[in-house]
C-alpha cells in the first residue's frame, strides 16, 4: 500500500510553482473518459429528437463545442488537484496571444457555421452570388461552404465571408427566379413587332415557364438604339446563362428573318476646315 501511495505521490517538477503528480494525471485521465461518456450520451439524446436535415448541423456545431468542455474539465481538474493553473497561463501568455491572433479567422469561420446553421440562412442546393460568383451550395461545413459553379469548379468559400460580404441567394424565395435581357434595335424599327419576336422566342424555350407569361419593356430611348428588356420565369437558375445564351441566339435569328438591325455604337464626327 506504501509503495502505491508513493508513487502516486510522485510528482513531475516543470519549475518551482508547478508540480504535476501522477495521482492528478490519472484523476485527469479518468475526469476526460467521464466527460467524453457523458458527452456522447448527450449527442445520442439530441441526435433522437432531431430532424434528420438537423443532424448533420448538430454534429458540427457539437465536435466544435465538444472540445471548449474538454479545456475547461481539465482546467478546472488541475485547479482542483491544487495546481496553480494562472502560473501556467501566465508563463504561455505570449505563446497565447501569438496563437489567438493565428487562429483569429479560424474562429471567425466557425462562428459564422454556426450561426448559418442556427439560422437557416443558407441550405444544400441553394444557388448563391457573392464577391461576383455564382453556384449551387451542395456542402455546408463548419468552416467552409462548397458550391460548384457553371463551369463545373468548386468554389470553397470561408464561412465568415458570409457575415462580412453582401450574399445574393437566388433560390431563399423558391427555385422560380425571374431573369432579363437587355436588347437595342436600330430607330425606325417596329416596336410592336420586336415586342412580338421577343415574347414569342421566350414563350418557345422549353425551360421558360409557361404559367408565367414572358414580358417586355421599353426600356430607353439609347444614343445609337431603341432599349427593350425582355423579362421570363425559369425554375433552374443555374442554368440562367444557358438559357439566355439560347435565348439570344434565337432573338438573333429573328430579327435577321424580319429585317430588324441590332445596331452598333455610333457617332458622328464632325471636322471643321479652319480657314486662314
Amino acid at each position: 500500500m506504501e509503495t502505491i501511495k508513493s508513487i502516486l505521490n510522485f510528482s513531475f517538477s516543470f519549475s518551482d510553482k508547478v508540480h504535476i503528480s501522477v495521482k492528478t494525471i490519472l484523476v485527469l485521465i479518468v475526469t476526460i473518459i467521464i466527460t467524453n461518456i457523458i458527452l456522447k450520451l448527450i449527442r445520442r439524446l439530441v441526435n433522437k429528437r432531431l430532424a434528420e436535415e438537423d443532424k448533420g448541423k448538430f454534429s458540427s456545431v457539437f465536435s466544435f463545442l465538444k472540445y471548449f468542455v474538454y479545456i475547461l474539465v481539465f482546467i478546472i481538474t488541475l485547479q482542483s488537484s491544487g495546481i496553480e493553473v494562472s502560473v501556467l497561463l501566465a508563463g504561455s501568455a505570449a505563446l497565447l496571444v501569438g496563437l489567438g491572433l493565428g487562429l483569429q479567422t479560424l474562429f471567425q469561420d466557425i462562428i459564422s457555421g454556426i450561426f448559418i446553421f442556427i439560422d437557416k440562412a443558407l441550405r444544400v442546393n441553394d444557388i448563391i452570388e457573392i464577391d461576383g460568383k455564382v453556384g449551387r451550395v451542395f456542402e455546408i461545413k463548419l468552416r467552409t461552404t462548397r458550391a460548384v459553379t457553371v463551369d463545373d469548379r468548386v468554389l470553397v468559400i470561408p464561412n465568415h465571408k458570409f457575415l462580412t460580404h453582401s450574399l445574393y441567394n437566388w433560390t431563399q424565395n423558391g427555385k422560380k427566379t425571374t431573369e432579363s435581357i437587355d436588347i437595342g434595335v436600330a430607330y425606325g424599327s417596329d416596336v410592336e413587332k420586336v415586342k412580338e419576336i421577343l415574347i414569342e422566342v421566350a414563350k418557345n424555350h422549353p425551360q421558360v415557364l409557361k404559367f408565367k407569361k414572358p414580358d417586355v419593356l421599353f426600356m430607353d430611348f439609347g444614343d445609337s438604339a431603341l432599349i427593350f428588356r425582355l423579362l421570363f420565369t425559369v425554375n433552374n437558375s443555374f442554368l440562367q446563362l444557358k438559357i439566355k445564351s439560347d435565348l439570344r441566339f434565337e432573338i438573333d435569328k429573328k430579327f435577321r428573318e424580319n429585317n430588324i438591325t441590332i445596331p452598333f455604337p455610333q457617332r458622328d464626327v464632325h471636322m471643321y476646315k479652319k480657314i486662314e
